[in-house]
């Protein structure tokens, strides 16, 4: 074999697109979160995105340091802020592709209040939520994605609150996208995302994934692997669904697919045509005097 093709290795298609000097990430073996953005690198080259045009946002948790790994403009905001973050960012900069990446805690919890009046104002941001049931970065404690029964450090007797239904809580919202998929469905997940990438307006994409250190392990789930086999055993697609029927649990099946997809005007082009229309409005109020 020659020195020149000896020298050459295979390269990952994803990594054009991380960040290697920070290698190794901080995620633990069997995390679904590399998972999604190897999922996530894929969909930018389905939707051919001009890189330069694309900057992801994040807060803080697990899921919040993919904004540090990928070779984009990125942001990593505070907790809960990163979706305001990216909806001044859409409106200063109307020509970028911006989305959102974290955790269910981020997003839905410190974060909750921020994504229902974005999804009700109909944001063009992109948000992808790797929902693992539980606060992975700080400790394990329960979330408001957490199942009834389920335990956490916060709840060593099991969970006996509700958790949110996210798919549900997004189109009540007024998201014009949802989808929900498991870190098994890669190819689904990619495709979603490029989906998403052509859409105007708020679009969110959940990923159930697994947290083998904190949660699974936690609930006698297994490893990652493991986790992977149930999510294949336990997942339905059903696409077009209604969400208010998505909930999940610790038994049962996890309805997966794409719920909503339709159109409506965003927050960007509300703004503009309320401008035109006032502005109309108060020369022709001059021109009257």
């Amino acid at each position: 074999m020659s020195t020149a093709v000896a020298s050459e290795r295979p390269v990952n298609p994803v990594e054009p697109f991380l960040r290697t000097d920070r290698m190794p990430h901080i995620w633990c073996p069997g995390c679904g979160i590399g998972t999604t953005v190897n999922c996530f690198a894929r969909a930018l080259v389905e939707s051919k995105q001009p890189l330069d045009k694309v900057a992801i946002v994040s807060g803080i948790g697990c899921t919040g340091r993919v904004a540090g790994y990928v070779k984009l403009d990125s942001f990593h905001t505070t907790h809960g802020r990163a979706i305001p973050f990216a909806t001044g960012l859409k409106l200063a900069n109307p020509g970028l592709s911006v989305v959102v990446y974290s955790g269910d805690g981020d997003l839905i919890a410190i974060g909750g209040n921020h994504f229902i009046h974005a999804a009700r104002r109909n944001a063009d941001i992109k948000v992808i939520c790797v929902n693992n049931f539980i606060y992975g970065m700080t400790g394990g404690q329960v979330a408001p994605t957490t199942p009834v029964g389920a335990t956490a450090t916060t709840s060593p007797y099991g969970s006996y609150e509700r958790p949110f239904n996210l798919p549900y809580l997004a189109e009540s919202s007024g998201a014009v996208y949802v989808a929900r998929w498991t870190a098994f469905h890669v190819r689904h997940i990619a495709h979603s995302m490029a989906e998403a990438f052509s859409k105007k307006g708020f679009c969110f994409i959940e990923i159930i994934a697994p947290c083998p250190t904190l949660y699974q392990r936690r609930n006698r789930l297994g490893d990652g692997l493991d986790t992977m086999k149930l999510y294949k055993q336990r997942s339905v697609i059903k696409n077009g669904a209604s969400t208010r029927d998505l909930d999940v649990g610790l038994q049962g099946e996890i309805v997966v697919g794409k719920f909503v997809d339709i159109e409506r005007p965003t927050l960007q082009q509300n703004m503009e045509q309320q401008l035109r229309q006032t502005l109309k409005d108060r020369f022709a109020g001059l021109g009257g005097a």
